[in-house]
């Protein structure tokens, strides 16, 4: 059970997230995309939102900035969450329209918003759960697209609660959030993307 907690952290690490909402999004859409377009973009997003952090990471360890890719500590968190919104800021300019691709497009706006308030906390000395604000944002999101294309998403949104026990439970056993840290990370999550509905559903 041990393993089985603590690796709930790794599988659904918030680096994973954006990826994997813009994975099911081209899923489930009924909406025809060229395959080649299709591939370009998750690309771009898998090289945004995964790669250069990952890079950017060694190089702030290399410097002593961060000990841990778990950001641990208030401190280690301002300078990764900076980043994170700068990146997340060219996905929202030169990988999605809000025009062509409302759903992605909002999707991005609403992680940049909950990337912000997590930044903002960090300087305020409050460090929200960012594994929970991950998994809870992909999962609102999928309720929303299950309400707007009108589709039975039941299974993939089954195994997201699901995650979100997963993810809470692994940080809580591990002693890396307490309750309130948890609680703030999924409506910093989920909140966002509620909100940013009403611009396209």
């Amino acid at each position: 059970m041990n393993y089985f907690l603590r690796i709930g952290a790794y599988v659904l690490h918030p680096l994973l997230m954006p990826f994997l909402g813009a994975l099911l999004y081209f899923v489930v859409t009924p909406r025809y995309i060229e395959p080649g377009l299709l591939q370009s973009r998750l690309i771009a997003v898998a090289i945004i939102t995964i790669c250069i952090p990952v890079v950017t990471f060694f190089l702030l360890r290399n410097l002593g900035t961060i000990s841990s890719i778990h950001l641990e500590e208030v401190k280690e968190r301002k300078v990764p969450l900076a980043i994170q919104c700068v990146l997340l800021v060219l996905i929202i300019k030169l990988v999605f329209d809000p025009i062509d691709s409302p759903e992605m497009y909002y999707f991005f706006v609403g992680i940049l918003f909950s990337g912000m308030s997590a930044l903002i906390l960090a300087f305020l000395k409050f460090k929200v759960s960012l594994h929970q604000m991950g998994i809870a944002g992909v999962t609102m999101f999928l309720i929303v697209l299950s309400v707007h294309f009108k589709i039975n998403m039941l299974v993939w949104l089954c195994i997201f609660f699901i995650g979100n026990g997963w993810v809470a439970s692994s940080r809580l056993h591990t002693k890396s959030h307490t309750y309130p840290e948890l609680i703030g990370g999924f409506f910093i999550g989920l909140m966002p993307q509620l909100l940013l509905v009403t611009f396209w559903l």
